[in-house]
């Protein structure tokens, strides 16, 4: 019996491509160096704003100095600009509210900056989600699978009695490696075939499909 839903956020339960595609050009812009599409940014992304930032600068450039110098200013410009143009993906607030009546605990664990996804959690579901753990001093990035751990502790529940949903193979491993259950997206911003080529447990086209799967159907 699921008990549980962990959910990434970008990607799976918003689409935030636009706003941190533009947030990272703005500093790219800024120092002079090139800036990326819109489509690239999805293989970007995923794994934090510091390597979102190294992965778009010329590899001369990739050094700790440049990448904490443009995040900074990269945070600034993005605590602005967060919800300018990120949007909730179409079925998600039903499964929420379908989750809630179930009485299952749902919680977003990202790898977005801690502040950056509570504002953005509390901008578009407001107090719906149990826990939102992000990127902090505290925490390691997916798919380390401590964040997720803790947030089992504190939940007493127990690692099949959960799942970690995702749309990029990071979450698959993320799942894998706390023990829950793995649930892939269609909707998001990587491939069927990367969540599968991961070993995804199950893959859902549209939010209302994980229902049956916390039915175990």
């Amino acid at each position: 019996m699921i008990k549980a839903v962990f959910f990434d956020l970008d990607g799976t339960l918003v689409n935030s491509l636009y706003d941190l595609a533009q947030s990272n050009n703005y500093v790219l812009k800024k120092h002079n160096f090139e800036e990326k599409q819109l489509d690239e940014y999805n293989y970007f992304v995923g794994n934090g704003i510091p390597k979102l930032i190294e992965r778009t600068l010329p590899e001369e450039a990739r050094n700790d100095k440049t990448v904490n110098l443009l995040k900074e200013e990269f945070l600034n410009y993005y605590r602005l600009h967060c919800t300018d143009k990120t949007y909730v993906y179409d079925g998600i607030f039903d499964l929420i509210t379908a989750l809630k009546e179930k009485g299952i605990i749902i919680a977003v664990v990202t790898n977005k900056a801690q502040e950056m996804a509570q504002i953005i959690v509390k901008h578009f579901f407001g107090d719906s989600f149990d826990l939102i753990i992000g990127k902090s001093e505290n925490t390691k990035l997916k798919p380390d699978p401590s964040a997720v751990n803790a947030a089992m502790q504190s939940f007493k529940v127990n690692p099949r009695e959960c799942i970690f949903i995702g749309d990029s193979n990071v979450d698959v491993k993320t799942a894998q490696n706390c023990g829950a259950v793995s649930v892939g997206v269609t909707w998001g911003f990587r491939t069927k075939k990367e969540l599968c080529d991961a070993g995804v447990e199950y893959v859902i086209e549209k939010p209302n499909e994980l229902l049956k799967i916390t039915e175990g159907k």
